[in-house]
Formats: C-alpha cells, structure tokens, sequence
C-alpha cells in the first residue's frame, strides 16, 4: 500500500509522517521497520496485516472517562517510531514484518463488520503497537467505522507531525498519549526520540477539543524525580488545564530493562503530588489495596465511579455524566 507524507529527494524517499524525518533509500525501510522504499514511492508494508486482535476493556487503554465499563475491538501490527528500552509489548513494536509474529490479512471491510457484529463493542482501538507507523490503515478504518457508527481511539506515544495528525483528528474519538518522561535526556537516551513533539500533540489535541488522556510510566531510576515530576504536573495544569486526565504506571522488567517493579510507595506518593493539582489522577498496574482505582466527585467526594480490575460501577453517575450525590458535572464521554 502506497503510504502519504512523504518526499522524494535525490532518488530517496524523506518520510514526513513523524519527527523522525526518515531518509530512505530504495529497498530499505524508515525507524519505524514498516514503511519502505520501493523503487523511488513510500510503501507501508503491514497495510490490513494485523500481528493482535482482541475485545478489550475500555479501561485496559486506559481510558477511565471514555464510555467507561464499555469494550472495543483492539487491534495492532508490528512496528514502531519509537525504541523504547522497557517497551512492554517489544514482541510486534521492536520488529518488522520480516521478523515478527505471524500476522493476519484484514480488509478494512472486514475489520469493521467485526467490530460491527460484536455485541456491546463500541468501535475500534488502534493499540499495541504504535499507530502512526500503520498511518493509513488507520485512517481507512477509522472513516469507514464512523460511518458505521463505530467509535475510534488512538493509543499512542505522540510522535507523530502536527499535518497528519490534524489530517486523522476527526474520525480519531478519544486518545490516550504515553508521557513517558519530562525530560528530553530521557527521551534521547531510553527512546531515540524527543519530547518537543509529544507536548505539542497534547496541546494540539487539546486546542482541538478532542477528549485525551494521559499515561506515565514511572521507572525508578530513570524517570521518577521528584522535581521533574513536578514540573510536568505544572506543564500539563498550565497548558491542558485541571481537569486532564492522568494515569500514573507501574513498570515491570521488559525488554531491554531489569530493574525492579516501580514499588508502591512511589507511586502513592506521585499519586499524591498530582493530586495537590490535577482532578483526576488513577493509579496503573497496582492492586486494589492501592488508591487511585475510583472517580470521585470533586465537589462533594462522592464515588462517581467504582472499579475492581476490569469491572467498573456507574451507579454513581447519571447518563448524561452528573454526581448524583451533589449534581457536579464529570469531564467524561458517556
């Protein structure tokens, strides 16, 4: 399949779908291991060739204020823009498809009369592995559901040029970004890439007024200083606003990484900084003896929300997404 944003010069392609600005000889692909050159055109090589499909809990994206206690039809490929040194799913993200898992041949049409017939799914989540790099399978799917009525989200690290992603915005429902640090030595160093794009795909999104959260992974050692942390909190307050949404993960070993899982005392005190600012502020990969599961009313307390694991109680929302203790409304897409 014939891929969009990019150039030729000089008989190279220069790939102009993420930050990275790849250039790229004939016969050989981009960062991303997916998008090639072939004969002087940008093809993308996992075009319908998807490496998982699964019905997922809304909240497994994690999205806690998108049609909570929902399902979608999750999908992903191989590939990534990224080389994340922890990666948890570097099984299809750290690979191309010469290298991969088998993968699974779907049309975009079949993708979506799946998605389609499945009772109580409401749309599609491109998931697993980085979205940007299988750009325009994506954007073929996600048109082609909303025609449907299906709804779409985009899990994603935000390393993608402003062009298209303003290109995919309107048939992309809800977005969850991987903050993964607030700080480009980190970026650089642990994921061959920089901050600057992914802060201004937060903020694009949120002069958009599509509906985002966001996820950090805290790794001791590497990403879980205090004052940097405290910074981001500050970022996010000053330019996305209060009531963003924020998950804060547990890392466990993966991939390249062997340090210890991050251990529950840092996370409950990250958990309480970001509270000191932010409304709503959840709590990953942690057991129920943890805070953070619940959505509380920030007016009168009151659970608005219950979750054990995967179950999710609404019995203290309205429909239309008010407290009905107080009446407060709740940021949420319900």
């Amino acid at each position: 399949m014939q891929a969009s944003f990019y150039a030729i010069e000089n008989g190279n392609v220069r790939c102009k779908l993420c930050p990275h600005y790849c250039l790229i000889k004939d016969g050989e692909t981009g960062f991303c291991r997916v998008r090639r050159n072939v004969n002087g055109t940008l093809q993308l090589e996992t075009y319908g060739r998807l490496a998982a499909i699964h019905l997922d809990p809304i909240e497994k994206k994690p999205l806690y204020h998108f049609f909570p206690g929902s399902s979608i039809l999750s999908i992903g490929t191989v590939g990534c823009n990224l080389r994340c040194k922890f990666c948890q799913n570097c099984d299809i993200s750290q690979v191309g498809i010469h290298k991969s898992v088998p993968l699974e041949e779907y049309s975009v049409d079949q993708l979506v009369a799946e998605a389609s017939s499945m009772r109580e799914n409401i749309g599609i989540a491109f998931t697993y592995n980085e979205p940007t790099v299988f750009y325009e399978y994506m954007v073929d799917v996600a048109q082609a559901s909303h025609l449907v009525g299906l709804k779409n989200v985009m899990v994603t690290n935000g390393y993608i040029e402003p062009e298209p992603l303003k290109n995919v915005l309107p048939f992309i429902d809800a977005f969850n970004v991987d903050l993964k640090a607030f700080n480009d030595v980190f970026y650089r160093k642990q994921t061959n890439s920089h901050l600057a794009p992914v802060k201004e795909t937060l903020v694009l999104l949120r002069n958009n007024k599509k509906h985002f959260e966001i996820t950090n992974l805290i790794i001791p050692g590497y990403n879980d200083s205090v004052e940097e942390f405290k910074e981001m909190i500050r970022w996010i307050c000053d330019k996305l606003g209060q009531q963003t949404i924020l998950h804060l993960s547990r890392y466990v070993p993966r991939y390249q990484f062997t340090k210890p899982e991050t251990p529950d005392f840092v996370l409950k005190h990250f958990y309480e900084i970001a509270k000191e600012n932010l409304d709503y502020v959840y709590l990953g990969n942690v057991g129920n003896h943890m805070p953070g599961h619940n959505t509380n009313c920030i007016k009168c307390g009151a659970t608005m929300i219950k979750r054990t694991g995967y179950h999710t109680d609404l019995s203290g929302i309205s429909e239309n997404g008010v407290c009905l203790s107080c009446g407060e409304g709740l940021p949420i897409v319900i």
